[in-house]
């Protein structure tokens, strides 16, 4: 995974930054996030994988599968990528490509797991908390796993704040094994 990392970083960031500079964050995010998904696809991996298309031709189909979405710079993107024979990198790339985007605009993807479904005042509630803690602006999606018993789990990015039932049971667990 850190060399897939590793090999996508520096498209990313090209990427990026061209993006920032022609003021296309949304559109470029947008795009790469449907590459990254056409990318998935078991008929463009076995289009990506065939040793009988040159790199132009399978840059070719793969702009043709995604039709009219793609602005020329994309295209232009899709060709580089092909050159290098790193178009299977795109999911990569469009990761990388968004934690870029969301580190410049100061925000971040929040999933919130609780043990019962959340109501609309509890979430405002929870996000302008999670807004101060994490000083960034939150964008939060919730889910239900009722394994948790009460409480709730929040993710952001690398950062994990576990205050549910289960997950305190485990640490006490672990504290009387010691």
């Amino acid at each position: 995974m850190a060399e897939l990392t590793t090999l996508a970083r520096p498209y990313a960031k090209a990427a990026f930054e061209y993006a920032i500079g022609e003021g296309e964050l949304d559109q470029w995010s947008t795009m790469l996030a449907l590459t990254a998904a056409i990318t998935g696809e078991e008929p463009v991996q076995k289009l990506l994988g065939s040793p009988s298309l040159t790199t132009a031709q399978q840059a070719q189909s793969f702009v043709e599968v995604c039709g009219d979405a793609l602005t020329d710079q994309v295209k232009a993107f899709i060709n580089v990528l092909s050159e290098n024979k790193r178009l299977p990198l795109l999911p990569e790339i469009s990761a990388l490509f968004d934690t870029l985007k969301a580190e410049q605009q100061m925000s971040v993807d929040v999933e919130v797991t609780s043990a019962f479904e959340l109501d609309s005042a509890t979430t405002d509630k929870l996000a302008k908390a999670l807004t101060g803690t994490l000083k960034r602006e939150v964008s939060m999606t919730t889910a239900v796993d009722s394994s948790l018993i009460g409480g709730v789990v929040v993710r952001a990015g690398d950062t994990v704040i576990d205050d549910s039932i289960r997950g305190k049971l485990s640490k006490l667990a672990e504290a009387m094994n010691s």
